[in-house]
């Protein structure tokens, strides 16, 4: 397995060797564990009874991520446009708030991260998209006026896909993109169907991220690319078996608001890639190239407009908006790290 590695100064260089997890025993044996017990059937009462309990908390995990995204996508597209997912700054820049740059920052995000992974303009292979955690369609759209592909995109949430292909009718897109309420971890496709398999901001949702990413294999095409951008705590130090109680504590308040399950980190998705006999495996640290878009987004939510829109949202889109300061504590403290992983399936 060979994995590309670019600069020091925005890649995480990997050994080999087995990489530190969220916890010990690694999160990849945590998973497959789970996943064992889970489709196991037993007999006994207790076995029942804690696979029921597993299944009673993720059944309403996706419901609250449903419920968020029902009642906060609007106010989104409203003050921020179709794109819903973090902006890719130069470091250390400052965009203010009356600078037009942040929706412009993020069509960057979605080039960077084609770049990134390989993926060019002149790439004639990308006929069929799978958009995963799709939100309203904002980079489904481009990409198929990008490259002329059929995209699908699919969403937990029933006012995400039906706003989605609204957009993608008005602008005369129908015949390329479509969008369905289906669940990442179980998706409606065939198996190898997709040349490329995409995730903007949508594996921080993910319970089960070992078979959030074997999903993610299982339907892209032999010589597809897998482009993976989301949020993830810091990689453990040498020796490490666990966060800080205090940055645990920190990921945990956040989680309550955005309807996350457990953290990792990038380290953790090489791992999970890894296992599963991927080529060209890499992963960089955006976090500084996000660094301005936080502070952004409270700047938006502080005006007029931004304050009467997040009382008409709901309490949701209120409570979001007051944790959004511990996303900026989480990214200057080191804690939180935004991550891209790539690679591609072997053919």
């Amino acid at each position: 397995m060979k994995a590309t590695l670019a600069p020091p100064s925005s890649l995480i260089s990997l050994p080999r060797h087995k990489v530190s997890s969220l916890r010990s025993p690694s999160l990849l044996l945590q998973s497959q564990r789970l996943s064992s017990a889970l489709m196991t059937t037993t007999a006994t009462r207790g076995s029942v009874a804690v696979t029921a309990a597993a299944t009673s908390s993720a059944e309403a995990l996706r419901e609250g991520i449903a419920e968020f995204y029902n009642e906060t996508s609007g106010l989104w597209e409203e003050i921020w446009g179709d794109h819903m997912h973090h902006g890719f700054y130069d470091p250390d820049s400052s965009v203010q708030l009356s600078d037009s740059g942040h929706r412009e920052a993020q069509i960057r995000m979605i080039e960077e991260s084609l770049r990134f992974a390989g993926v060019t303009e002149e790439e004639k292979k990308i006929k069929r998209v799978v958009d995963v955690g799709c939100g309203i369609g904002g980079s489904s759209r481009y990409i198929a006026s990008k490259f002329g592909a059929e995209c699908i995109g699919i969403t937990l949430s029933p006012v995400q896909a039906k706003r989605a292909n609204d957009l993608a009718a008005a602008q005369s897109l129908s015949h390329k993109v479509s969008f369905q309420v289906a669940d990442a971890l179980d998706q409606p496709f065939e198996d190898g169907i997709f040349d490329l398999v995409w995730s903007m901001e949508s594996g921080e949702h993910m319970p089960d991220k070992a078979k959030f990413v074997k999903e993610l294999v299982r339907v892209t095409a032999p010589g597809g690319r897998i482009i993976i951008v989301t949020w993830c705590h810091r990689n453990l130090s040498q020796g490490e078996e666990a966060l800080q109680p205090w940055e645990q504590n920190l990921l945990d308040r956040i989680c309550k608001t955005f309807y996350l399950p457990a953290w990792c980190s990038t380290s953790d998705y090489v791992e999970l890639l890894q296992s599963l006999s991927l080529q060209d495996i890499k992963c960089a640290d955006w976090s500084e190239n996000v660094a301005p878009f936080w502070p952004a987004v409270i700047r938006t939510a502080l005006t007029w407009k931004g304050l009467v829109s997040l009382l008409r949202s709901g309490m949701k889109s209120i409570k979001g908006a007051l944790t959004m300061p511990l996303m900026i504590e989480g990214y200057k403290k080191g804690v939180i790290k935004f991550g891209i992983i790539a690679c591609q399936k072997p053919l």
